[in-house]
């Protein structure tokens, strides 16, 4: 008698990024046992990640606000999910919260590491060993290995896919071309200011693209639709501001044109790099020895000092120097060696 394949279903993280660096885990489940489904539950401004990840089935939408518990609806949405005879959940986040649908759901064995009051609710709960696991996409990795097992080295690449079709409707209906050479600026960083580069700086950078030649687009979410003016008027008017006019999934067809990509620290970031775009990183209060781009093309920027990373959403000194001192000269200079 055959048996039935595993079916497995992923808590996914909160934020895009993260969402991003759990690819090689859903690859290496995938690797174990090629039969698996793998299903995704997650928040819909992460949907589109995972919806452009090889590998992956369903989407289910968790319709939670960041910190909401809404134990009823999560029992009801718990419920709605059982029939589906999930074998295993690997839960991602940390908190109480996020361990609860998997484990009103009846999933006989619920994966993830200790925190937040989890004994119980995980039966496969695993202590982190931070020294051995620094990176998020190694933490998130390692989960699909048995208990105390280190990640499979080299991790499984990040990579989303592109919907070409959809791009070229995209692109004709924000009236973009993708010809000639596209920088793509990412003022964005969802976490707090402490992670966003100064827009003057983002100003001079577009001027610097425009003077080659180039096409500067500014993309983002609605919230970063003020910087992204702030980057126009400082730039004299130059780049088209998407930031709130596309999807999630309209931005990872759009950045796939660039040629080049400079970013802060955040979600875009991370769709830049599982593209493969030529991308300049810019790290300020947090770090990339936790969440560093994942792709060989990436370079990263950052200046050292001695409060960084502070992985605070505010500069708590004041100076703001770990951006300021990162000034538009040395980010040039990193554009120029990867797209000379």
């Amino acid at each position: 008698m055959l048996s039935r394949p595993k079916k497995i279903l992923i808590v996914a993280p909160a934020w895009v990024g993260d969402a991003v660096l759990s690819q090689p885990l859903i690859q290496r489940l995938r690797t174990l046992d090629a039969a698996t489904v793998i299903d995704v539950l997650a928040p819909p401004w992460t949907r589109a990640v995972y919806e452009r990840m090889p590998g992956v089935g369903t989407v289910h939408d968790l319709p939670f606000a960041h910190g909401q518990l809404a134990l009823r609806k999560r029992y009801a949405l718990a419920r709605a999910l059982a029939p589906i005879g999930y074998t295993q959940s690997v839960v991602l986040p940390n908190s109480l919260k996020s361990v609860l649908i998997p484990f009103f759901a009846g999933i006989p064995l619920r994966t993830g590491y200790v925190g937040e009051a989890r004994w119980g609710l995980l039966n496969d709960a695993r202590k982190l060993d931070h020294a051995a696991l620094p990176l998020m996409i190694e933490r998130f990795a390692a989960l699909a290995e048995q208990a105390g097992a280190l990640p499979q080295k080299p991790l499984a690449p990040v990579a989303l896919v592109v919907n070409p079709a959809a791009r070229t409707a995209t692109l004709a209906r924000l009236g973009l071309s993708s010809t000639p050479k596209i920088a793509v600026l990412c003022p964005g960083a969802e976490f707090g200011p402490a992670k966003r580069w100064p827009v003057e700086y983002f100003g001079e950078i577009a001027r610097r693209f425009d003077s080659d030649g180039w096409q500067v687009w500014l993309a983002g979410s609605a919230k970063d639709a003020v910087a992204a003016n702030a980057i126009l008027q400082a730039s004299g008017g130059i780049g088209v501001n998407l930031c709130g006019k596309t999807t999630l999934a309209e931005a990872i067809d759009l950045i796939s044109c660039a040629t080049h990509v400079v970013s802060n620290d955040s979600g875009l970031m991370h769709v830049a790099a599982a593209l493969d775009r030529p991308l300049t990183a810019l790290y300020g209060s947090s770090s990339p020895a936790f969440t560093p781009p994942p792709s060989a093309r990436a370079r990263v920027v950052k200046f050292d000092i001695a409060c960084s990373p502070c992985f605070k959403r505010d500069c708590p000194l004041g100076h703001f120097d770990c951006m300021r001192q990162l000034t538009p000269d040395t980010v040039w200079r990193e554009v120029t060696i990867a797209s000379p």
